[in-house]
């Protein structure tokens, strides 16, 4: 986790920086439902190469938003979730998806 001297003055520029981008916050409403592995999220993530998806998980390990759990298995299993810190911030994707149906629905109505 990063120190708060690390973080922006700002509490809305410090949300900004642990979610911000595109993919975080797509991660974070995948994940809000169930633990996923590595593959599904990729496949599920249209459009999100192998690194930034491995980038993005670990910056929100190393932020404490989410965990790695490691089954120890062979072949492999390994799946990510939301700790309960990462928690907090599913309001936030609440608020953004009902914002979002919100615009579509203003779209909508302009087209009559």
């Amino acid at each position: 986790m990063k120190t708060k001297d690390e973080l922006p003055p700002c509490p809305v520029a410090t949300a900004v920086d642990l979610i911000g981008g595109k993919w975080k916050l797509l991660i974070i409403r995948n994940l809000k439902t169930r633990p996923w592995r590595f593959n599904e999220l990729q496949r599920d993530l249209d459009g999100i190469s192998q690194k930034v998806l491995t980038d993005s998980l670990r910056q929100m390990i190393d932020d404490g938003l989410v965990y790695r759990h490691d089954y120890h298995e062979l072949p492999p299993r390994v799946e990510y979730g939301l700790t309960e810190l990462g928690r907090k911030m599913l309001p936030i994707i609440d608020a953004l998806a009902v914002f979002g149906n919100y615009y579509k629905s203003i779209l909508e109505q302009q087209k009559d």
